[in-house]
């Protein structure tokens, strides 16, 4: 692959199970647990058993290794084992490796895996507890100091500059937040079945750091998501439709860090996204005008704002009126806002319900999905659609 030219992976893959185990604020049960049970439950959706997978793909900051889901799920040898860095950035990515593997006949059926107590045990949200020296880490040695510790601190930098660049009230981002909760009531799945909000509610909730509210901040949730892949024509002869990977990119952009990239010429877009962006259109040939639903990675409103503009879907500060406008069906599960915050991986499994026609939100005649990994790091993107085209 190359940023400069399209790729040939696009086609060759699919997505052929999905499975999770419950959303919850307190699994009681250890996150390996967790794991073999989201396996298990996506070889069951696929038809599948364990003894059929030769290849597993996960995230870094994962406590349940390769092998070890192999040998506590009954799988046997693998010729293929990945992790992939950066946090939420890896969602879209690990399903990439997996195509990969598949296509290049490394292996013939890769489980796709995330799967943490990240309420109940380590948060993510709380930011910066303790860290070994790395060379990554050198540029959080810049932030942290002033204060600038957690997650939210470092988005609300670029949140602050968008709205001033952009004229715009911190109102920009309740639209995303509504549209989120608007689904998840609609979704058993979801933690906030039941519980939309308006955007009065939104602009009531207390600061966490300005210009972001507790509403503009994703869950912290408990639980598993994996993901099947197989190649396209082997995933024909089995009982779900199956979702192909049209197109699959990962990005990184110029003075990229981790969160905290404050240094680059601007700070109202997401560049790395751009890179994913223009892969994705570059290898499926596809515009903005052609996708049916997208799943955008929300672990904070801004981003979804900034990565709707870095796709073109609307202009530089246009977006917040576009999700006002409900112009794009967006994150129909409720998203990490709504249903759970499982690093991105459930977004990928609503885009497979969408392409299969099973979403509790269903958009009639949904052909092509568009899915995004965590943003402010080196992300990842997915196009999913009926058939390779």
């Amino acid at each position: 692959m190359s940023v400069r030219r399209a790729d040939s992976l696009g086609g060759r893959a699919a997505i052929v199970g999905i499975g999770a185990t419950e959303f919850s604020k307190d699994s009681g049960r250890s996150e390996l647990k967790l794991a073999v049970e989201a396996v298990r439950a996506a070889l069951d959706d696929a038809g599948l058993t364990p003894a059929d997978v030769d290849g597993l793909v996960t995230f870094t900051m994962d406590t349940s290794p390769e092998i070890t889901v192999a040998q506590a799920a009954g799988m046997g040898e693998l010729s293929f084992f990945s992790r992939i860095h950066y946090g939420g950035g890896a969602a879209c990515a690990t399903v990439q490796q997996a195509a990969l593997a598949v296509a290049s006949g490394v292996a013939d059926v890769v489980v796709c895996y995330r799967a943490f107590n990240e309420r109940s045990g380590r948060r993510f949200g709380s930011g910066v507890q303790h860290r070994e020296p790395t060379a990554e880490g050198t540029a959080l040695g810049w932030n942290l100091p002033f204060g600038l510790l957690t997650p939210a601190s470092w988005v609300a930098m670029a949140a602050q500059r968008y709205l001033h660049t952009y004229n715009l009230t911190p109102e920009a981002f309740g639209h995303v937040a509504v549209t989120d909760r608007r689904h998840a009531a609609r979704n058993p799945a979801a933690y906030f079945y039941g519980k939309p909000i308006t955007l009065a509610d939104h602009a009531a909730s207390r600061w966490i750091v300005e210009p972001l509210r507790l509403l503009d901040c994703c869950q912290e949730t408990d639980g598993g998501q994996a993901i099947v892949v197989t190649g396209a024509e082997r995933a024909r002869d089995l009982p779900r439709p199956p979702a192909v990977i049209v197109a699959a990119a990962q990005g990184a952009g110029r003075a990229q860090e981790q969160m905290t990239s404050f240094y680059r010429d601007g700070l109202t877009g997401l560049p790395e996204m751009d890179v994913v962006a223009r892969q994705l259109w570059r290898t499926s040939g596809l515009a903005p005008a052609d996708i049916d639903v997208g799943i955008l990675y929300d672990h904070f409103t801004p981003f979804v704002l900034m990565q709707l503009e870095e796709f073109g879907f609307c202009g530089p500060g246009e977006a917040a009126g576009f999700v006002a406008d409900d112009a794009l069906a967006l994150n129909t599960h409720g998203g990490q806002l709504g249903e759970a915050y499982l690093h991105g991986m459930n977004g990928i499994a609503e885009a497979v319900r969408q392409i299969r026609g099973t979403s509790v939100n269903q958009i009639p005649g949904a052909a092509r999905t568009l899915v995004t990994a965590g943003t402010g790091v080196p992300t990842s993107g997915l196009i999913l659609g009926t058939d390779g085209g």
